[in-house]
């Protein structure tokens, strides 16, 4: 026999109850959360009816007395809590994981866009820059200047005079020359330190490379050397995984055109280190 729950028992016994008793059903019915601790006599006072009702409404749902109703009300209350409480964690767990899910698909479809609009030439020229440059200078504003700063410790451990700022600084700028190169990031919403930058880097003759998220940015437009993270794509919001990606093949690109030199530099840098015991390892 299928196992009856308490409030399809109330469903079924409704029509022949007395009028004090229906007002019972309906309270539990309406009100489990607080009625599933009551005495009797706190549940017919709350009501508005006698302890004596509470107890033959009880009878009349066919248990041996109000405490047995009790028993089945709270098992039934504890349940459903349990059941609620499993519900919930599982829909959030989904939902979370969805969201990150989300965040990893977008990710991959920028870096696929990447691929597919990848500019070898102006990558290559770039990296080419970088290696015969005299001094490099390195300019990251607002959110940008996490991807300037990466590239300024992955570029000096690879050669020297490499200057990295937040800020453009005259006294900085003003030995720039010819054989300089300047790398600028520049994302929405476009700083307007970073086209002061570009300015001034034009002014000085040195050579202007940009990382953006397009050609026709207002810096990707007088750069010499434009890299775009997405040229064809809306993603909405900076992607650092994209620039990222970039600077990893420029740096990637110098170790195998300019290896011997890299090579000696890390020795030397790694004897200070271990000099200065800088590392735990």
């Amino acid at each position: 026999m299928e196992k009856i729950d308490f409030y399809q028992l109330i469903k079924n016994k409704f029509s022949t109850l007395s009028p004090g008793q229906k007002k019972i059903a309906e309270f539990l019915v309406d009100h489990r959360d607080e009625a599933v601790l009551k005495t009797a006599f706190q549940l017919g006072k709350k009501v508005g009816v006698s302890e004596t009702t509470v107890i033959r409404f009880s009878y009349a749902l066919g248990f041996s007395g109000f405490s047995d109703m009790q028993d089945m009300i709270q098992q039934e209350w504890i349940t459903t809590k349990q059941h609620s409480t499993q519900h919930f964690q599982i829909q959030n767990e989904h939902t979370v994981g969805d969201m990150y899910a989300k965040v990893i698909e977008k990710e991959s479809q920028i870096l696929q866009q990447l691929l597919n609009q990848l500019n070898r030439k102006n990558i290559d020229q770039a990296i080419e820059e970088l290696i015969q440059a005299d001094r490099v200078y390195i300019g990251g504003f607002g959110a940008s200047f996490a991807a300037a700063h990466w590239l300024y410790y992955s570029l000096s451990q690879l050669r020297e005079n490499v200057f990295l700022s937040q800020h453009v600084l005259p006294e900085q700028l003003c030995e720039l020359k010819e054989g300089s190169v300047v790398i600028v990031f520049s994302f929405p919403r476009y700083t307007k330190d970073s086209l002061k930058l570009a300015e001034w880097v034009k002014k000085q003759h040195a050579k202007l490379i940009s990382i953006t998220d397009r050609q026709l940015s207002p810096i990707g437009q007088i750069s010499d050397i434009t890299i775009t993270t997405e040229e064809q794509m809306e993603s909405g919001y900076f992607s650092f995984v994209s620039v990222i990606c970039i600077l990893e093949m420029i740096i990637a690109g110098m170790h195998s055109r300019d290896h011997v030199r890299i090579s000696k530099r890390q020795e030397m840098i790694e004897m200070l280190y271990s000099n200065q015991e800088m590392y735990l390892e």
